[in-house]
This record gives C-alpha cells, sequence and structure tokens, in this order.
C-alpha cells in the first residue's frame, strides 16, 4: 500500500529554471520541489546555448521585442502573454544577475547583446558565449537550496496527477526513494519540461519526453498547440544523442550555411538567409540534406580563431568528433527542440483544472504561437515562473490542507515502453510528425501508435505521441513549424489548438483507476 504523504504548501514537479523560479517565489510558503534527477542536471535550461531575450539596450523597447514576438509565432501568439512576457524581461535578467548569474557585460558595464533570427536587433543576453543556460540554473539552483522555504527531493519523479471526485487536482503519485507514495497538496505546479526525447533526433535530454502534458491530459486538462514542435536549424549532423546544439548565437555573430559546393542556400527561401525564423531555415536545411546538397555551417570567418573562447561549449562538442570549426565547417541538421505546445494556461499559469498550474516548456500560455523566437524560452521560464510563484503565495491560505484521501481518484501507474518499442516510436515520429508532413505519413505515425497501444495502454509516451499526431493530422495547413508539404498554405482565421485526451483516446480500454 502506497504511503501518504500531505504537504501543506505549493507541489512543483520538475526542477528546471520554471520549477525553481516558481518556488523562489512562493515564499513564506513551503514548498516541496521534485527534481527527477540531480538540481540543474539532465533539464533543457541547463542545455540552453544562446541566452535570454529581453529589451536591455537604449535602442530596444519590449514594445519592439513583443512585435517580433508575434511576427515569428506566424499569427496566433496571444498579444497579453507577449506583452507581459517582454515587459518583464529587463526585470527578470536584473534579478536573475543579482541571483549571480555571470552575464557577459562590457566595459561600461552594460550587457553583451546578440542578434539570433528573427529579431529585430540584438537583445540576447548572453553568458560565457554559450553557457548561458547552464550559468543561469546554476545561480538559481544555489539559491533554492539556500532558501529555508523549499525542500528538494532529488531523484524523485511524478507518475500520475491526483484528483477529487469533482475533479480538483490534489497532488501527484510519486516515486522517490524507492517507494511510491501519494503527495497530496493544495496546490499542484507542473514545471516538467518539454518533450523532445519523443523525436529520434533532439538537442534535449532524451529522458524529456513530455510526461507533464500527458499526465495533465489524463486528468482531463485542457491541451493547447500540441502539432508545434520546433525544430532547431542547426545540430551538429555527427550521429550522437542527443544532437549537440550549434546555437544560433553562431549566426547571429555571421555564420553562415552553405551546402557541399558552397553556395548560401537559405537564401533561396528568405531574404533574411540564416537569420530568417527558425521554422524557414530549419524546411532548408532539411532540404539541403535529403537532396543530397548537404547542410553545413560555416564559422571559419566570422569567428575563426576566437571560437573556443567565444563558444567554448559548440567547439568542444565539434573536438569530440574531430572537427576544428576554427578551420573546417560543420556538419548540421534540423533536431527536435522545443515544444510550443502544452497544457493551456493563463498568463498567471492556471490549467483548466483547478488545483494545477503549469509553467515553463510543459505549459501553452499562447506566447510563442506557431513558431519561438529564439532565446524567448529561458525568458519565459524566469518570467512566468515568478508570476505563477507569486500566485501561489498570494491566493493559498495558512489553513491546514485535509483532503479527503479516502475519496481521492489515483491514477493507476502508467506502462513503461520496452526501450526496442520506444526507439520504434521515435524514430516514427521524427520520420512522420517531423520537419514536413502530410496525411499518409500522419496516419501512418498513429496507425503504429495504434498498435503500441494495443499492448501498452496508457503510456505517457503514446499519449503525448496520439495528441501531436492527431492534432497535426487535423490541421489542415501549413504555419510555423508545422509544415504540412500536402496544404503548404496558411488557412484564415488564424486558429490556435485546443484539445483534451477525450476528443483525442483511441477507443481501447482505459488504465484502471483506484480508489483509496
Amino acid at each position: 500500500m502506497p504511503e501518504t504523504y500531505i504537504h501543506n504548501g505549493p507541489l512543483v514537479i520538475g526542477a528546471g529554471l520554471a520549477g525553481l523560479s516558481v518556488a523562489l517565489y512562493t515564499a513564506p510558503l513551503k514548498t516541496l520541489v521534485l527534481a527527477p534527477v540531480a538540481l540543474g542536471v539532465a533539464c533543457s535550461s541547463a542545455w540552453a546555448q544562446g541566452g535570454i531575450a529581453a529589451a536591455l539596450s537604449d535602442q530596444d523597447t519590449p514594445e519592439a521585442h513583443a512585435k517580433d514576438t508575434l511576427d515569428a509565432g506566424a499569427g496566433i501568439v496571444d498579444p497579453l502573454a507577449a506583452r507581459t512576457l517582454t515587459e518583464m524581461g529587463r526585470h527578470v535578467v536584473e534579478h536573475l544577475s543579482d541571483l549571480g548569474a555571470p552575464f557577459d557585460r562590457k566595459p561600461d558595464g552594460s550587457f553583451v547583446l546578440n542578434r539570433e533570427a528573427a529579431h529585430g536587433l540584438a537583445r540576447v543576453a548572453r553568458v560565457g558565449g554559450d553557457l548561458a543556460g547552464k550559468a543561469i540554473l546554476t545561480a538559481v539552483a544555489e539559491a533554492a537550496r539556500n532558501a529555508a522555504h523549499i525542500e528538494i527531493w532529488e531523484q524523485a519523479f511524478a507518475t500520475g496527477l491526483i484528483t477529487s471526485i469533482d475533479g480538483v487536482v490534489i497532488g501527484a503519485v510519486v516515486s522517490y526513494e524507492g517507494k511510491t507514495l501519494h503527495v497530496y497538496a493544495p496546490v499542484t505546479v507542473m514545471a516538467s519540461g518539454g518533450l523532445g526525447g519523443l523525436y529520434a533526433v533532439t538537442t534535449n535530454p532524451p529522458n524529456l519526453r513530455g510526461d507533464g502534458m500527458a499526465m495533465a491530459a489524463l486528468a482531463g486538462a485542457v491541451i493547447a498547440d500540441p502539432e508545434f514542435v520546433q525544430f532547431h536549424p542547426t545540430a551538429l549532423n555527427v550521429g550522437l544523442e542527443p544532437a549537440p546544439l550549434a546555437t544560433e548565437a553562431l549566426r547571429g555573430e555571421g555564420a553562415t550555411l552553405i551546402d557541399k559546393d558552397g553556395i548560401r542556400f537559405v537564401l533561396e527561401d528568405h531574404e533574411d538567409g540564416e537569420l530568417a525564423p527558425r521554422d524557414i531555415v530549419a524546411r532548408a536545411v532539411h532540404k539541403a540534406n535529403v537532396t543530397g546538397r548537404g547542410a553545413y555551417l560555416d564559422a571559419t570567418t566570422a569567428i575563426g580563431d576566437h571560437f573556443p573562447a567565444e563558444f567554448p561549449t559548440v567547439f568542444a562538442s565539434c573536438q569530440s568528433v574531430g572537427i576544428d570549426p576554427r578551420t573546417q565547417v560543420m556538419p548540421v541538421a534540423p533536431a527536435a527542440h522545443y515544444h510550443m505546445g502544452g497544457i493551456s494556461t493563463d498568463i498567471h499559469g492556471r490549467s483548466s483544472l483547478r488545483g494545477l498550474y503549469a509553467v515553463g516548456e510543459c505549459a501553452s500560455t499562447g506566447v510563442h504561437g506557431a513558431n519561438r523566437l529564439a532565446s524567448n524560452s529561458l525568458l519565459e521560464a524566469a518570467a512566468f515562473g515568478e508570476r505563477v510563484g507569486l500566485e501561489c503565495a498570494q491566493t493559498l491560505s495558512d489553513a491546514p490542507f485535509t483532503p479527503d484521501t479516502a475519496a481521492a481518484v489515483i491514477p493507476a501507474l502508467p506502462p513503461t515502453l520496452p526501450p526496442e518499442n520506444l526507439q520504434a516510436l521515435r524514430d516514427a515520429i521524427s520520420h512522420y510528425a517531423g520537419v514536413v508532413r502530410d496525411e499518409t505519413g500522419l496516419k501512418t505515425l498513429l496507425n503504429q501508435i495504434e498498435d503500441l497501444e494495443n499492448q501498452y495502454a496508457g503510456s505517457l509516451a503514446l499519449i503525448n505521441a496520439r495528441l501531436i499526431a492527431l492534432s497535426a493530422l487535423r490541421r489542415k495547413e501549413s504555419r510555423g513549424s508545422h509544415y504540412r508539404s500536402d496544404f503548404p498554405q496558411l488557412s484564415d482565421p488564424p486558429l490556435r489548438t485546443f484539445t483534451t485526451w477525450a476528443q483525442c483516446r483511441p477507443k481501447l480500454p482505459e488504465p484502471q483507476l483506484e480508489i483509496f
């Protein structure tokens, strides 16, 4: 019989930048954070290279940043979410700096700023060239460890959300220290990260397969825009998993994308070339590779001998496979990088279910639309993490939490796909729901998902795969990161996807629910 643990404060599932930002702002409430691995390890925040976007120069404004965000999102960005995010930009960067994040600075103390794709000007604050995510998360993790109101369980992960009989989220089933616990809490904050690990080629930690979105979907939450998966155009195409990222800042510094004949092929698709929106560059790179032209990132002139100092992470990745980017071009390919979809929330992180908040990549506020603007992800994690933390601190009472554990609805432990089935699923999703999609491929993917569902119904990976594939099939247009070769045009009016598991689930027996 699982143990019962009642926590009288927020329960935060995930310990990346979003989850820890929530926890830092919930004081004085006692806050429990579940870190599925050691703190600061194997989360996308720590692996982010480019930096954090914000209006930090005298030439920039939050309004200009918001406009670029809206433009990049291909017509379905929520304007309120974009405005809220960009207006918090300077405050967030200065707060992270105060916590100890060592942003690169000029001699006069101002921030060193890079320009990245689809930004109208340089506004990406960086750390050590390409070490922003790691440095920022290290500073935030240290602050969380030292915060008296925060308790962190490392090597703890949730497998499902506990609800009351009237559908309120009242906690989670948690695996911790070899035991299964029923952890009850007055609010649960999902900050579990993205789902890049569902794809065979990804820049994300492969263990991140969107479990938080699947758990929320099973509990009845509305899911927004699951078909919109962003592919980073320039992952190093050297056969490693995860695929090492060649940060967009390289192109911001003047590196070019060329084919085997030295032709800058992205200019054939967009006048901005290498700094066009990510979806356009990703498709150009994909096309160059599948047509045999090849795709290579050339930084030999733009960066050259400065590479080790300016971009140490990329340089080390290249060196590990025998490439010297100072003198050699880097083979690149698109890789699953960021999920714009997720648990539908408002700008305070509130989901459609009472008691459940979501923040970071597992959430979908609408701020990214169909195509996230470069380096808005770390900003979103910190900014909306702050908003969710403050919301919890301001709305939760000090009264003891007394859930009706006897009537709680406890989800059964979801089945885990065997490694060979998981790899087959990842290969199929990459092939049929990748950079370019069509009806035939998506229906083939759904058939493969259904074959696996016959054996592993309720698998969190399969739930997410179905949400992506079915929503991609239903969206008969091309918009942002979602490109249908059989429907290459935009449709009108621009619409977001809002769906539930009840509208997507297969006609199979549902996983059993246990009533305790």
